[in-house]
C-alpha cells in the first residue's frame, strides 16, 4: 500500500513538472503558418482583407494601413489535388473600400466593374473611374500617411465558367 502511494505522489509530481513546462510553451510566442485549401473553387471568390488589429498595449483596435497590392486578374491555384479543375482564374469586379482612420468610425464605399467600366459608389453618388483609380486603394507604403482609404473586401468572379 505504502508502495502505491509513493508512486502515485511521484507520478503526480512529474505530472506537474510537465504541466509546468507545458505551460512554458503554450504561452511563449510560437513561428506558425496558417493554410487553407479550397476543394472547389467557387464562381464568386471573396476576399476579406484583415485591415484591423488588437494592440494590447493601447487596449484597442488599430487600422492597418499597409500596402496590399491586390491584381485585377487572379490564378487560383491553392486548391486541393483531388479538385476538378485545379487551376481557376478569377477577375476582380468589385472593391468594398473603409474610408477612415480606426475601426469604431469611418465610412464605406465600392467599387464595381459593370460592362467593362469602373464605377464608383458613394451613398447615392455613382461616378465612373479609370481602371488605374483602383490602384489608389490598395493602402499606404508608409504607415503613417493621410491616405485612409483602404480595399476591405474583394469580390472576384471565375473566368472559366464552363469548366464547372
Amino acid at each position: 500500500m505504502l508502495l502505491l502511494i509513493f508512486i502515485n505522489v511521484i507520478l503526480f509530481i512529474i505530472c506537474i513538472d510537465m504541466l509546468e513546462s507545458c505551460s512554458l510553451l503554450l504561452f511563449s510566442l510560437q513561428e506558425a503558418q496558417k493554410r487553407m485549401k479550397i476543394k472547389v473553387a467557387p464562381r464568386i471568390l471573396a476576399l476579406h482583407l484583415k485591415r484591423f488589429k488588437y494592440i494590447e498595449q493601447l487596449a484597442r483596435y488599430k487600422k492597418l494601413s499597409y500596402r496590399v497590392v491586390f491584381p485585377l486578374e487572379l490564378k487560383l491555384c491553392n486548391t486541393t489535388d483531388d479538385s476538378p479543375g485545379s487551376e481557376a482564374e478569377y477577375s476582380l469586379f468589385a472593391v468594398v473600400v473603409h474610408v477612415g482612420t480606426g475601426p469604431n468610425h469611418g465610412h464605406y464605399v465600392s467599387l464595381v466593374k459593370s460592362h467593362n467600366h469602373w464605377l464608383f459608389f458613394d451613398d447615392e453618388n455613382v461616378e465612373m473611374i479609370d481602371e488605374s483609380v483602383v490602384q489608389t486603394f490598395f493602402g499606404s507604403t508608409q504607415e503613417y500617411s493621410n491616405n485612409s482609404e483602404h480595399g476591405y473586401i474583394l469580390f472576384y468572379e471565375r473566368l472559366d465558367e464552363s469548366s464547372l
